[in-house]
């Protein structure tokens, strides 16, 4: 039997104007597609410009310049709708959509979609069923006495994954997908016997329980911070009265 971290997989990651979620916006995006652990993979790239200036804060990390964008990038409105199919396809051919921190990127375009085109992320995968893996909820869950950051850069060099050119959408698209493989394959005695869907249901749980670990550590710190426990997409805010 096909263990799931050698089969068909997709990957998503977007480059943005910044870190929150609900009001920064999407500037780069890539989906990458591998139908097997040693496939090439096919990459899709968006490049978009956002409606809003590309702060220098955000250029430093990613390189897309505010007039790069504004000369080269597509309006949002037919992008978003763009990305939401394509990644509605993927969950339709039953492949896994790998996400690193799946909350940030997937609450980002469902935020875009609110914004752009008056319709949900959900509405686009409401007929198919969204199995996502994100590999620093597995990395967390599975080696959770690990010290040191986790981010994908580290992860990388954990799992010994090349990462040509971090923070293009594409790049980081791939590297997480191999990473996610990579994941498997250390920890195939508890893994292979679950299958892509259970692990997406498993992985909700290990976040929740993530995310009170660190709002707990956190507070003893003394810098008490919210974290969110939703996985792989943030509610929607209520509307302010």
């Amino acid at each position: 039997m096909l263990r799931w971290y050698d089969g068909p997989m997709a990957a998503f990651d977007t480059e943005t104007t910044g870190v929150d979620v609900e009001r920064d916006r999407i500037v780069s995006a890539a989906l990458v597609v591998q139908d097997g652990v040693d496939g090439r993979p096919r990459v899709t790239r968006w490049l978009v410009d956002p409606g809003i200036p590309v702060p220098p804060a955000a250029t430093e990390v990613h390189g897309l310049t505010d007039d790069h964008v504004r000369r080269n990038g597509r309006w949002p409105a037919p992008v978003m709708e763009e990305i939401a199919r394509a990644l509605a396809e993927q969950c339709a051919a039953a492949r896994p959509l790998v996400v690193m921190n799946a909350p940030f990127d997937l609450t980002l375009l469902d935020r875009e979609l609110r914004r752009h085109r008056a319709a949900s992320l959900s509405r686009y995968l409401e007929n198919v069923p969204l199995c996502v893996l994100d590999p620093r909820v597995l990395d967390k869950q599975l080696d959770r006495y690990r010290k040191g950051r986790r981010t994908l850069s580290d992860l990388c060099r954990q799992y010994e994954v090349v990462l040509d050119g971090a923070h293009d959408a594409a790049a980081d698209a791939l590297a997480a997908l191999e990473v996610t493989r990579a994941v498997g394959r250390r920890f195939a005695s508890r893994m292979e016997r679950l299958s892509a869907a259970e692990l997406h249901t498993l992985q909700a749980v290990w976040h929740a329980s993530q995310a009170r670990g660190l709002q707990a550590w956190f507070a003893r710190s003394g810098t008490p911070e919210p974290v969110d426990p939703a996985w792989p997409l943030r509610p929607e805010l209520p509307a302010a009265a």
